[in-house]
């Protein structure tokens, strides 16, 4: 067997201290984490921020240390405007079911915005904080889509499709929507805010004609959704923090607010392509601070396509408080 070359130890090298950086800071997170945990009585405080359109990482955390019989209660500060609505019936349901396995009190609270998806979410925790001024709501569902039709006829460019059946390419932006289309939309949205309304007016304890009132896509005050109970009480974050441990049977002065630390994108993170709306890879500004003067002028281009046209939220069913994106 030829000996290795001098270039190939190299790379064998920087292999291995690479390998050992991740390792080490994969521990020393662990470590952080544990280090800060000093208290036997601990209050778990998460957040959900920003447009959801991938809340795996929050999940992740939430499962991580639900179930720590150290952890007596969890508090979630809301500030979002909502998001795709799959992810936000996911962030709803895994909620919901660590509140039922663990039977620990969950109170969320904004002093911001808890909006369309983000309110959704918060529908699965036993009591919803908000503060006065805060924006609530936005009970509704909005689809977008785009004709970019004139821009490619002013680019001349020409694209087809062949498909299986009529309605495959429904949404396409280089044509027009036909009506049988708009209206095979117009059915699912409808189911989907049906979705919608039902759940707050379960989960509130609400009937179905006086979740309708308000469900039309308004945002309100804080004030006004506790008034209409759409939400329990008015407070800021440290409100919600005394009214989950007073659930929780915890003395001031005998528990402690844990946060678990925010991991950093790593190289792992590329390779596995990870979407989350925490992560701003998918942005102008995280690809540049990412990749900084590397970043290609063609991912550049395309970030700036997205932002001025606004397709990454295009053809795909929202909970978001209109007119807002990110």
């Amino acid at each position: 067997m030829k000996p290795w070359s001098f270039r190939k130890k190299f790379v064998a090298g920087l292999l291995i201290i690479f390998i050992g950086l991740v390792a080490y800071r994969s521990y020393k997170t662990y470590q952080d984490d544990e280090t800060a945990r000093l208290s036997r009585n601990e209050i778990l405080s998460l957040e959900i921020n920003g447009v959801i359109m991938n809340g795996k990482k929050f999940l992740h955390t939430l499962k991580k240390y639900a179930k720590d019989d150290t952890v007596k209660a969890i508090i979630i500060d809301v500030n979002s405007p909502g998001g795709a609505v799959g992810p936000s019936q996911e962030l709803y349901y895994e909620i919901l079911r660590t509140k039922r396995e663990t039977k620990k009190p969950i109170v969320c609270v904004t002093t911001g915005l808890m909006a369309s998806g983000g309110y959704y979410a918060a529908l699965a925790c036993d009591k919803i904080v908000v503060a006065p001024g805060a924006m609530v709501g936005s009970i509704g569902v909005i689809m977008e889509f785009a004709n970019l039709e004139g821009l490619y006829d002013w680019a001349k460019i020409q694209r087809y499709t062949i498909t299986s059946g009529k309605f495959k390419d429904s949404g396409s932006e280089y044509r027009p929507m036909r009506d049988d289309e708009r209206a095979l939309f117009q059915d699912m949205i409808s189911e989907v805010y049906d979705q919608f309304r039902g759940t707050v007016a379960k989960a509130r304890n609400l009937p179905l004609e006086a979740v309708t009132q308000y469900a039309d896509g308004r945002v309100m005050t804080g004030s006004r959704a506790v008034a209409v109970k759409f939400a329990d009480a008015e407070g800021t974050y440290e409100d919600a923090v005394k009214m989950v441990a007073r659930m929780a049977g915890l003395k001031e002065g005998d528990y402690k607010i844990f946060k678990p630390k925010k991991e950093k994108i790593s190289f792992w993170d590329i390779l596995e392509l990870r979407d989350d709306e925490e992560d701003d890879l998918n942005s102008v500004t995280g690809v540049k601070s990412f990749f900084g003067t590397k970043a290609s002028a063609e991912g550049v281009a395309k970030e700036l396509l997205k932002g001025v046209l606004k397709t990454k939220y295009l053809n795909q069913p929202m909970f978001i408080m209109p007119g807002y994106w990110e």
